[in-house]
């Protein structure tokens, strides 16, 4: 029987953190300040360590690379990515996570992450390792679920309006959406938002009413993208 190749594998954990900031999807990034890809810009992550679990070690390296809090978020696994030249350092398998939320301040860089900033989506190519596939898997992923769940609301404030709801979904979905026809399917769609009471005062126009997270986690029917509407 020939000898049985023995491979070192390492298991790392790397974060796709989304928002919707100056009406743009925008992802977390760091720039990296260890090798390799020193300088590069990349998304948050690093290995497990002993005794760790996946979610916790996302939890951590969030921290220590952001200084942002993981344990407010909603981790979602996307996908496992181990193609044998992604981490030149050798055979590293990544676990890549993804989480929505709403504007934040700026985040603080730590850790071996020389600086911590959102990236537009749209400008946020070049990433160190594979990072650039791991983002693009994240952000469809995230398109999908808008169609199917009511995880919009995670990109909004405690309190919002359907105007801000919509913004959502017209920012990630690249597309416009007509207001009446939108209106008509979330308050129509039971436990996807709960009314406050409460309203917004702009300044020109009319007060705009306030809403909550309702309690449904799916839509249905759901909410389509233009180019799956039929």
């Amino acid at each position: 029987m020939a000898e049985r190749d023995h491979l070192y594998l390492r298991l790392a954990v790397d974060l796709a953190i989304l928002t919707v900031r100056d009406d743009a999807l925008q992802v977390l990034t760091i720039t990296r300040a260890n090798q390799p890809f020193r300088g590069q810009a990349a998304l948050p992550g690093g290995f497990l360590r002993e005794g760790e679990d996946l979610v916790g070690a996302a939890v951590r390296e969030l921290g220590e690379e952001t200084g942002l809090d993981g344990h407010r978020l909603h981790l979602e696994q996307v996908e496992a990515y181990g193609d044998p030249d992604r981490d030149p350092r050798g055979r590293i398998i990544s676990v890549a996570y993804l989480a929505m939320m709403p504007d934040l301040p700026l985040p603080t860089a730590g850790s071996d992450a020389s600086s911590a900033t959102w990236t537009p989506v749209a400008t946020a190519t070049g990433l160190a390792f594979d990072h650039d596939r791991i983002l693009a898997d994240a952000v469809e992923r995230a398109r999908s679920r808008l169609e199917f769940s009511t995880l919009a609301t995670a990109f909004c404030g405690a309190e919002f309006t359907i105007g801000d709801l919509r913004n959502v979904y017209e920012v990630v979905w690249g597309e416009r959406l007509d207001p009446r026809n939108f209106n008509r399917k979330v308050l129509g769609t039971e436990g996807f938002v709960t009314a406050t009471g409460g309203k917004r005062m702009p300044e020109v126009g009319r007060p705009a009413a306030l809403y909550r997270a309702g309690g449904a986690t799916t839509l249905n029917p759901p909410i389509l993208r233009t180019d799956k509407a039929g």
